[in-house]
């Protein structure tokens, strides 16, 4: 097993905003925010922003290979947008894993193509589909047909938009731990408030929680058997217990506690 299970987190573009409506540099960086939300709003009937006015915050992983797990959120807290983005494809770059999602092909690597097109981010390892390595004609990260990129939430409602349902609802279904105390609406207003710390932890579960799924769908899909299963649980588990990470410890203990 050798995948990148990955997620990200996003706030308005405000610099974007100013200048795609030409709005005064007087107005604040929230008021911005209200008009871009408004706008919107009178567009689509609701305020989730299209994907390229949105600015990566954080994005986090899991990486599973024969020598390791982990979970992190890539780059510091001080990190830049460029940064953040750079170590993803640098990792993708070097390692050619499996990625894992959840809504990963509608919604995080399409604002992550933006925003790579944005800082001329080099990514020839995940553009490549096939003119520089020809197994990549067969099996690359950008057609949904292959398996360099499983996008759990269009895999399991077998790519039937009306049979889509929430990261969220999955895990809690499945005995995860869920969302904990925050969702993806929280994060602008926690940025607001400086807490980026607090985004990536938020974020970091998120990753465990599509771990999880991942892991139960490769059960159901024969890749593991049973004891193969538990196994990988069990590595998650141990983990958790030694990371010495508080947001880490609260997901392991509410996982167990779902389990009782």
């Amino acid at each position: 097993m050798n995948c990148l299970v990955f997620d990200i987190e996003t706030v308005p573009d405000i610099q974007f905003g100013r200048r795609l409506y030409e709005i005064n540099p007087e107005i604040s960086d929230p008021d911005v925010a209200e008009i871009m939300f408004t706008k919107r709003r009178e567009k689509t009937g609701n305020e989730f922003l299209g994907l390229p006015f949105h600015r990566i915050v954080a994005i986090s992983a899991v990486l599973r290979s024969k020598e390791q797990f982990n979970v992190w959120s890539l780059g510091s807290v001080e990190a830049d947008e460029k940064e953040i983005i750079s170590r993803f494809f640098d990792g993708i770059e070097k390692f050619t894993p499996t990625l894992v999602s959840w809504n990963g092909s509608g919604f995080d690597l399409p604002v992550l193509h933006y925003r790579s097109l944005l800082h001329s981010v080099d990514a020839p390892r995940y553009w490549d589909t096939g003119e520089d390595d020809r197994d990549f004609k067969w099996n690359n990260y950008l057609n949904r047909f292959h398996a360099r990129h499983t996008d759990l939430m269009d895999v399991l409602a077998a790519y039937q938009a009306r049979a889509v349902t929430s990261l969220d609802v999955m895990a809690t279904l499945l005995g995860f731990p869920g969302k904990m105390g925050m969702s993806g609406a929280s994060v602008w207003e926690f940025f607001q408030q400086g807490k980026i710390k607090e985004i990536r932890d938020y974020c970091e579960t998120d990753v465990l929680n599509t771990y999880l799924v991942y892991l139960r769908w490769l059960k159901i899909s024969g890749k593991l058997d049973w004891e193969q299963y538990q196994h990988e649980c069990e590595i998650v588990q141990d983990f958790l217990k030694t990371s010495g990470l508080e947001h880490l410890q609260e997901f392991l203990n509410t996982w167990l506690s779902a389990k009782d």
